[in-house]
């Protein structure tokens, strides 16, 4: 398989909406308060036209795989951006595209000026948690920021 990581373009709304979706329900967290109720979801490529925003996906040929980004979250700390929309499809995992675009947003952070990452999620995703502890997440006790997320209750904090 053939893989490219690329920025969002307007045609990957459709299915990297979709893909969250289906993350979400796979994991039986489609309910309100996450991503899969935010109105946003439909327009991943508008929304990361935000400074200091971006949003990057994997794909093959046409088919998107999943995708990762980092965006400005309002109230977060000066100098802090939330890693933001990290899904990969059931049948993309253990390829390592999960580390190639962690990577990709990590850059793109300091690139654009960042030195903290923050991250919301939920106890069961345990391969990304685990995935971003060796990254240099750490767990931290309430959430930063007001991503509207309320329903998530893992947080956690990066030096970049």
């Amino acid at each position: 398989m053939t893989t490219l990581i690329r920025p969002i373009e307007p045609k990957d709304d459709q299915q990297i909406a979709a893909l969250i979706r289906k993350v979400l329900t796979e994991f039986k967290r489609n309910q309100p308060g996450t991503v899969f109720t935010d109105p946003t979801t439909d327009q991943l490529h508008h929304l990361f036209t935000t400074g200091g925003s971006s949003y990057w996906i994997a794909c093959n040929d046409e088919q998107v795989l999943g995708g990762c980004g980092i965006y400005p979250t309002a109230g977060l700390p000066e100098g802090c951006a939330e890693l933001v929309k990290f899904y990969l499809d059931p049948a993309a995992r253990g390829l390592g595209l999960g580390k190639l675009l962690l990577e990709k947003s990590f850059e793109a952070a300091k690139a654009a000026g960042f030195t903290q990452l923050y991250l919301e999620s939920f106890p069961e995703f345990t391969t990304a948690i685990a995935l971003y502890e060796r990254y240099g997440f750490k767990h931290i006790d309430a959430a930063l920021g007001n991503s509207g997320h309320y329903a998530c209750n893992v947080w956690m904090l990066k030096d970049l």
